[in-house]
């Protein structure tokens, strides 16, 4: 009697990058990590519902996660590692090895490890750059790697005929250094007339056809003995992720086009072929992270740290009372970006000043004033008023400077265009004597990034006429962010509510005698939610009130200053609120 015999099916690799969506590759040439934290996460709910997908399928798969993940989010790389699955490195920010020298690189490994090892509890043997590694010039990182003592690595995208001349890194390989090996897992691709097509996963699978992709991939099993090398993100999981106005129409089209389609896509790929790690095809065992790492893990930490006796406190000096007032008309895209920043502006200014809050919602249509009574209702130290309508940005700020208490008052924009950090060198500007001190992108030491050139020009094109016509010599008159003297604001009343009134309330103190400071800044595009200027309106508005304060100007006494005059110079002064871009 003859026995059938049944084929083990072969078994494929299945990646998986833990990011969120603001660390997608489409976008990092507008966000930068310093950006990161302001973000609403949305990293462990899309997690969850990868790991629920994974669970019905018992497949294990390969998380590779960024140090800077692991830090903020150890619970869900703990959670991941809990369920089964083999945790890997993906340096600490998303950064190319194009952009690190091989001394940087490894400093980026050592970092991002160490944080990986501390949140997982687990050993690292796997590797991902945060880019693709796509040219020859790039296989020195493999090197490092090797030195480093990595047992593989996973980033290497055969594209076009990037190598030709080597075949077989299309398939898993080893990358020999002398005495030392590197298992090379690279992103499977189609081959056709001497050209290799990526269909690994994420983007590709998202943006071509799911028949035309899979038949591909079942090609490749039917003629490799090599297994398929699958990826994808847990943000492609997300279709309601908020939507981010930045980079290029192809980048946005790239990023968000088709993330309905991930879930089901994969789940179909579950169901047709079996998957595992990278550590269990190398049959390499699991095995806990060293004494040291387990014992970095924040739980860790925080029982030491609450067993030690806190020595003698040294007397704080007192904290000089600020108040800060945030206008918002129709926000609610841009609340939980804007609780994330204002929870680090508080983290750095709260240690030297006293901080109040007035946050005006200026007759808002949407639920911005309930979202901002969840996230604000119960703090002391916040205060929200409301316009019965809506009566524009510069009377939003009026009215929270007039409900202040301190007489530092700081205005802002809710969508934290200029970072609000800069505060740190715009408070100490306003010295005794000043009334105002503006934050300028125009200025020589200032800088603008994403902003489109036609509104550029407009803005510089309204700056050089003011200019003209007010005493102060100013790069910017048009900025939300600024420190007042609540004793010289609060009793002026501008004409102009929106857009304008910023322009005119620096005007009228301009021309009553006021001394105005600027700082250098820089201005950002806006990341979430519309702007609510009407361009047209606003350079016919700003045509109408140059010609008010013209006239104010010029039939109104001479105006004496009491600072001297070089004071009112845009030299003056010499304050640096440029915003650190190192990544690391």
């Amino acid at each position: 009697m003859s026995e059938t015999v049944v084929a083990k099916p072969k078994r494929h690799i299945l990646t998986v990058g833990l990011d969120d969506y603001y660390h997608a590759e489409a976008l990092q040439g507008s966000i930068h990590p310093s950006q990161w934290y302001r973000f609403e996460s949305r990293l462990e709910q899309n997690t969850l519902k990868v790991l629920s997908l994974l669970d019905r399928f018992q497949t294990h798969a390969t998380f590779f996660v960024m140090g800077w993940v692991a830090e903020r989010c150890p619970e869900i790389v703990r959670e991941v590692a809990r369920r089964g699955h083999e945790i890997g490195n993906q340096g600490y920010f998303n950064r190319s090895v194009r952009e690190m020298t091989p001394s940087e690189f490894r400093d980026d490994l050592a970092r991002s490890r160490d944080a990986v090892e501390a949140a997982s509890g687990l050993k690292v043997i796997g590797n991902r750059c945060a880019r693709a590694l796509t040219d020859s010039q790039d296989l020195w990182s493999l090197d490092v790697l090797a030195q480093e003592g990595y047992v593989y690595d996973s980033s290497l995208l055969p594209r076009f005929r990037s190598f030709h001349s080597q075949p077989w890194r299309r398939f898993v390989h080893r990358h020999q250094l002398g005495d030392k090996e590197l298992w090379e897992f690279p992103f499977s691709t189609w081959e056709c007339l001497g050209f290799a097509f990526p269909i690994a996963g994420g983007n590709y699978f998202r943006q071509i056809p799911h028949d035309l992709i899979k038949s591909r991939v079942d090609d490749w099993n039917r003629t490799n003995t090599a297994p398929f090398v699958m990826y994808f993100h847990v943000w492609e999981f997300d279709d309601k992720q908020p939507r981010i106005n930045m980079g290029s129409s192809f980048a946005r089209f790239r990023h968000y086009r088709n993330l309905g389609k991930t879930s089901w896509v994969i789940q179909d790929y579950l169901e047709t072929y079996d998957f595992g790690t990278v550590a269990e095809y190398l049959s390499q065992p699991r095995q806990l992270a060293t004494q040291a790492a387990r014992q970095a893990m924040p739980e860790v930490n925080s029982q030491a740290s609450s067993q030690i006796s806190p020595g003698p406190v040294a007397p704080r000096a007192p904290k000089t009372p600020v108040t800060i007032v945030v206008p918002f008309y129709n926000e609610e895209a841009v609340l939980k970006y804007f609780v994330n920043t204002l929870d680090g502006l508080e983290a750095d200014l709260g240690r030297k000043y006293d901080l109040q809050f007035v946050f005006v919602d200026d007759g808002s249509t949407d639920n911005t004033l309930v979202r901002l009574r969840e996230s604000f209702g119960q703090r002391h130290n916040c205060t929200i008023v409301r316009h019965s309508s809506n009566r524009g940005v510069a009377a939003a700020i009026l009215t929270g400077i007039r409900q202040s208490q301190t007489e530092i008052v700081c205005s802002m924009d809710c969508d934290c265009t200029y970072d609000p950090r800069g505060l740190q060198q715009l408070i100490p500007a306003l010295t005794d004597g000043v009334d105002m001190v503006t934050a300028s992108p125009y200025h020589p030491k200032g800088a603008v990034l994403n902003v489109p050139p036609w509104r550029l020009s407009l803005s510089k094109a309204a700056s050089f006429l003011y200019r003209r016509i007010l005493h102060h010599k100013l790069h910017t008159y048009t900025s939300c962010f600024r420190v007042y003297r609540r004793s010289a604001v609060a009793d002026l009343h501008i004409r102009e509510g929106g857009f304008l009134g910023v322009a005119e309330l620096l005007g009228r103190l301009d021309l009553r005698g006021s001394i105005i400071r600027e700082c250098p800044a820089t201005l950002e595009v806006r990341l979430l939610g519309t702007s609510k200027m009407k361009v047209a309106r606003t350079v016919i508005g700003h045509l109408k009130l140059l010609a008010e304060l013209f006239y104010l100007r010029v039939t109104s006494p001479p105006v004496v200053f009491a600072l001297p005059e070089k004071a009112l110079t845009p030299s003056s002064p010499d304050t640096h609120l440029l915003r650190n871009r190192t990544s690391a």
